[in-house]
């Protein structure tokens, strides 16, 4: 069972999302948060699985959240109204797993969470658009990072969300020549994690 917690300032908004996530048979909503200081301390109480987030919210808005939840094993979707192509990129960069707006299709909805939760990056179009678009993109590196053909399947492997040992068995490699090509693609890429790399991944077309 995927644990959901739903944050948004507009009680209207989370009953709605409450509804229709509870609808599924692998997610539950276990809290809805009316701002982001609120789901700061309620993911620290609960520790869901994934954390739906608005950017625009009274005390402590959605940036500030995310800074503050570096770090922590619950996976962040920016859920938003606001079509700041700006926000993408810091959200992005502050930890969020994905960035959805909220005209996005229930259904839509619905896979992007269970995405994430399985290790996924996930982004709108129109937020991946945003993202190749910004001149400093997720990861501040060009798009020519001189990767071998191997650590290219790698990093796309890692984009689809696998873990070390799923690549291993993909590859027909051993798991530990698979962590070495992940900390060679990390370093070349000059990101910090997996998640990060996976974003480049996106932003260049390799995932």
């Amino acid at each position: 069972m995927i644990r959901v917690l739903i944050a948004d300032d507009h009680p209207v908004v989370r009953q709605g999302l409450r509804t229709f996530l509870d609808l599924q048979d692998d997610i539950t909503v276990v809290a809805e948060a009316g701002d982001g200081a609120q789901a700061v301390e309620l993911v620290g109480e609960l520790r869901p699985d994934v954390l739906l987030l608005d950017l625009k919210m009274p005390v402590l808005d959605g940036l500030g959240a995310l800074e503050r939840l570096t770090g922590t094993a619950t996976r962040i979707v920016v859920l938003t109204s606001v079509s700041d192509r700006s926000d993408v990129g810091p959200a992005m960069r502050a930890g969020a797993s994905g960035f959805l707006y909220k005209d996005v299709d229930p259904s839509a909805l619905v896979q992007a969470v269970r995405a994430v939760h399985g290790g996924q990056v996930l982004l709108a179009p129109e937020a991946a658009e945003a993202m190749l678009a910004s001149p400093d993109g997720a990861s501040g590196v060009p798009g020519a990072v001189p990767l071998t053909e191997r650590e290219r399947e790698v990093l796309a492997l890692i984009a689809a969300g696998r873990s070390n040992r799923e690549i291993a068995r993909s590859l027909t490699v051993a798991e530990k020549t698979v962590k070495t090509h992940v900390s060679n693609v990390l370093m070349k890429l000059g990101v910090q994690d997996r998640t990060q790399a996976a974003l480049y991944a996106v932003r260049h077309g390799l995932g």
